[in-house]
């Protein structure tokens, strides 16, 4: 078939004057032919040993893949462990980083802690670089380390060896003046500072603003001055701690005064006063009076009854008569001049000299019943006017600032202090004095009816002869006397 078509391909390009040449060509063609199918036995050869070739090497590149895919599963097993370690150790970090802030945020806590602890100290005042000493602890941006935590626990421990020691140094502090002065420096623990030097002693106030000591601005008491010289000196073993750390201080400092709150308590307060100051005279003039009208009134009236008992009356006559204007005295003189009469006569003279008495022992002493009547009255009126002037207050300003409303309210508790401050002690002293003159009244009721008892057994016992003129005149009235006594 091949054939038929070449010839039919040279079949035009031949003629019949070129027959002899067609074997030449056929000739040619058969060669070429056969070299056509060398060429593709050549070629079929070459195939056939690139097809071998090709499966050898699909053959080996399955062997390969087999291979990657044997290696794959190892690694993805590879990579889910990787994986796995991956994620715990991701846990592990994360737990590490939470541990390492953790003890960051500890240790920056406890620096902060002592920052304050060291600004608010006044041992700052001696070494004022404490707070640079610190400063590598309170970095928060590096990781601290054993140097750092060094520092904090050597700073802590010498804050806290300092609290417990009481030391004198030599500083500055700024006086009342506003101007800078060196003294002795009395520290107390962390509680509180004073100094001492030639111009005074007086506590200080520790500034942590800017690390200095300044003076009280209030003077302290003479005596407690005294005290701070004393201690620093070495001459005292006790001094006054303020374990408030100042507050107390400025309590004691800013405290109003007795003067204060008088002249804060309105127009009231002077009746007040002028009661309290009648009241205490009228007292000083009563305790001194029955005192002197008790005195010595047992001794007295013993040895008045021994004389009576020998019948010498001129002796007790003179007795009494040493000691006038006392109303045992005068009591007891009443019943000596009624000696002669009978016992119901003595009786009552001896009881109206008592009634005679009576008024001067209680003179003033209802007048102080009154007065510490009186005088918490005079407190709630203080108390009522001063509300009354807070309601205008109120009225006036409104109720928004509680300063308007202070000066009435102080005068009216101040007035009610006052007025109780006084009525107080004016009854305690009342009702003293009361009791006073019912003792004195009952001590002469008791020398009175004992100085009659002398009197009556005298006339029993006595002889007619002495006390009466003899006869029947005497016998009665001996008989009469000794009748009374029985009865």
């Amino acid at each position: 078939m091949k054939k038929i078509i070449i010839l039919l391909l040279l079949l035009p390009f031949c003629s019949l004057s070129y027959g002899d040449d067609l074997r030449a060509v056929m000739k040619k063609a058969e060669e070429e032919y056969q070299n056509a199918l060398s060429i593709k036995a050549d070629s079929e050869a070459a195939i056939f040993r690139e097809k071998e070739r090709l499966i050898k090497e699909i053959e080996k590149m399955g062997a390969d893949a087999n291979k990657l895919v044997s290696d794959i599963g190892s690694l993805e097993k590879t990579l889910l462990d990787l994986q796995s370690a991956g994620k715990a150790q991701s846990l592990q970090n994360s737990d590490d980083r939470l541990d390492m802030r953790e003890y960051m945020g500890v240790v920056l806590e406890a620096a902060r802690d002592l920052e304050a602890i060291i600004k608010q100290s006044h041992f700052s005042a001696f070494e004022p670089d404490l707070l640079n000493k610190l400063s590598p602890a309170l970095d928060s941006s590096r990781l601290p380390g054993m140097a750092e935590l060094e520092i904090i626990s050597n700073l802590y421990m010498a804050e806290i060896k300092r609290s417990g020691e009481v030391d004198i140094r030599t500083g500055t502090f700024i006086n009342r003046e506003g101007n800078i002065s060196g003294a002795d420096i009395l520290t107390v623990g962390p509680f509180c500072a004073a100094f001492s030097n030639s111009k005074g002693s007086n506590y200080l106030q520790y500034n942590p603003e800017n690390g200095l000591f300044y003076e009280l601005s209030g003077a302290m008491p003479w005596l407690t001055g005294r005290n701070i010289k004393n201690y620093i000196s070495g001459r005292c073993e006790d001094i006054s701690v303020d374990l408030s750390k100042g507050a107390a201080l400025k309590q004691l400092i800013h405290s109003t005064s007795f003067f204060d709150k008088f002249f804060k308590g309105g127009p009231i307060v002077w009746p007040i006063l002028l009661i309290g100051l009648l009241a205490m005279i009228i007292a000083i003039e009563r305790i001194i009076f029955l005192n002197r009208v008790h005195a010595n009134t047992d001794r007295l009236m013993s040895k008045v009854n021994y004389l009576a008992a020998q019948g010498n009356w001129q002796e007790c006559e003179n007795i009494l008569k040493e000691e006038k204007g006392k109303p045992v005295y005068n009591v007891l003189r009443a019943g000596l001049e009624a000696a002669d009469e009978n016992r119901e006569t003595l009786e009552s003279v001896l009881q109206e000299a008592i009634l005679k008495e009576l008024p001067r022992l209680e003179r003033y002493v209802p007048a102080l019943n009154i007065l510490g009547a009186v005088a918490p009255l005079l407190g709630l009126l203080g108390t009522v006017t001063g509300m009354i002037g807070t309601f205008d207050s109120i009225t006036l300003y409104g109720s928004g600032d509680p300063r308007m409303m202070s000066g009435g309210i102080s005068e009216a508790l101040i007035t009610t202090m006052l007025g109780l401050e006084v009525a107080i002690p004016v009854m305690l002293v009342h009702t003293f004095l009361r009791r006073r003159v019912e003792h004195i009244v009952g001590d002469m009721e008791e020398k009175a009816v004992a100085l009659s008892n002398v009197i009556c057994r005298k006339c029993i016992l006595m002889p007619l002869s002495e006390n009466r003129s003899e006869g029947a005149q005497g016998f009665l009235l001996q008989e009469k006397h000794f009748s009374r006594n029985q009865i």
